[in-house]
């Protein structure tokens, strides 16, 4: 048994307490007591959160930062950026991977994040043929987090095509199982592996309608639904995406994955950033929920997605760092708000414990982690300190420490982060892994 003790914490349903004692055992919270002093306990500084989940990311898009935003490579557009994306995803073998992998969920830690959902499609070799182990690419996820320190959701991506009615091309052959049978049965295999793991949850994604023809949703789904597992799916990130849809089945992205049985609510539509008023009222009607990554969809220009309208249908609305332009979920939690600012011109659409909300519970429920994102008894022992004495947080009343850390602090905030009852940051260092800085740099000028 543990103990730790915050001198301030958000708790169910949404309140702010001091002086709380967080008993462990087992890896998750066997009591929360407030007023008991925490003698004996050890000490979380600052305003204590549940751990974030980080709802979609693409492990490998890290390579990119940096080398995309600026001169020639800034300019363009999502598509141009995809270009780009490709040759990373040409150059890396399992080795590589794992030490990118690694590397990139220990900076999530770092962060607070801990929970990640991978968008996994990198399967096979370059030359799109299978390794010895079909799921070779997936294993060095689960190791990459397992060494990093956090859980994973891993889901196993659907991809077939290079576009509507086009077959694939160039790197998207590694992508590609063929149909989705032959995903199902890898993916059956992948699930397998890791029935009886406590920290592992196989799910099932499809990556958009432009990559999985129309005849082959109903078999992802039926996947996921017989799993009781997670999908996720890129939903109307672009408008070509939705000409394309329109043009070759007369109706949009939402409509097609609705006709198809891929909506429900353990499904989550990523990006949903540009919908039709029937997409909205679709995915609220069924319970999806729409996972939002604003610094991606910023920095690739995607647009500015309606959270607030999605959310007001009935659609849980969730955050991610995709492409990690950064990795931030306090950025992406304030970037719901201040992108519809921009947009409406109008304050005032998310208060602060609703983006806690979306960053904590939300997040974890879409994950297929349903006890999770919460202080609570019988939640995982996820803990994630944050400082109200930076330069960023300092000054204010207790009563608005929530509101400086969502809107003003960063990830550098973050001291420290429990995850399943164990430190896995203390005071801003990762403890299993040491220098995340120069891990990342080895592993990104290994695939350049």
């Amino acid at each position: 048994m543990t103990t730790y003790h915050a001198d301030l914490a958000w708790l169910p349903p949404g309140r702010l307490a001091a002086d709380v004692t967080i008993t462990v055992e087992d890896g998750r919270i066997a009591q929360v007591s407030e007023g008991a002093g925490g003698a004996g306990a050890e000490h979380l500084p600052g305003l204590v959160l549940p751990g974030l989940a980080n709802a979609h990311s693409h492990a490998f898009h890290r390579a990119l930062r940096g080398r995309t935003q600026h001169d020639a490579g800034g300019r363009g557009s999502f598509w141009t950026w995809r270009e780009q994306m490709y040759g990373v995803a040409g150059r890396l073998d399992p080795d590589g991977y794992l030490a990118l992998a690694r590397a990139t969920f220990a900076e999530m830690v770092l962060a607070g994040i801990t929970c990640v959902g991978e968008f996994h499609y990198l399967h096979h070799a370059p030359d799109g043929h299978p390794y010895d182990d079909p799921n070779a690419m997936g294993h060095v996820l689960v190791q990459a987090a397992r060494e990093a320190g956090l859980r994973l959701t891993l889901l196993d991506t659907c991809y077939l095509a290079g576009g509507i009615d086009r077959p694939p091309d160039g790197v998207q052959h590694r992508f590609s199982d063929g149909d989705a049978e032959a995903w199902a049965a890898r993916t059956e295999a992948l699930h397998t592996s890791y029935a009886d793991a406590g920290d592992v949850v196989v799910g099932a994604a499809v990556h958009s309608v432009r990559a999985v023809p129309a005849d082959q949703l109903g078999t992802v789904a039926a996947w996921a639904a017989h799993h009781e597992a997670p999908v996720h799916a890129h939903v109307s990130e672009q408008p070509r995406e939705n000409d394309d849809c329109r043009q070759a089945y007369g109706v949009t992205p939402t409509r097609l994955l609705h006709d198809h049985g891929v909506l429900g609510p353990r499904t989550t539509a990523v990006h949903a950033t540009h919908l039709t008023d029937d997409d909205i009222e679709l995915l609220g009607r069924t319970g999806t929920a729409v996972c939002m990554c604003p610094t991606t969809e910023r920095d690739l220009a995607d647009g500015v997605g309606p959270a607030g309208r999605v959310r007001e249908a009935g659609s849980p609305v969730t955050l991610g760092s995709d492409s990690h332009a950064v990795v931030d979920l306090l950025e992406e939690a304030r970037a719901v708000e201040l992108d519809e600012r921009l947009a409406s011109r109008r304050r005032g659409h998310w208060s602060a414990a609703a983006l806690v909300d979306a960053a904590t519970r939300a997040g974890h429920v879409s994950l297929g982690w349903p006890d999770a994102g919460l202080l609570d008894a019988g939640a995982p022992a996820d803990l994630v300190a944050v400082r109200l004495d930076s330069v960023r947080t300092a000054g204010g009343a207790d009563a608005d420490a929530l509101g400086r850390v969502v809107f003003a602090a960063t990830a550098a905030d973050v001291t420290d982060v429990v995850v399943s009852g164990q430190r896995v940051v203390a005071a801003g260092d990762h403890l299993l892994l040491g220098d995340v800085g120069a891990l990342l740099s080895r592993a990104v000028a290994a695939v350049l």
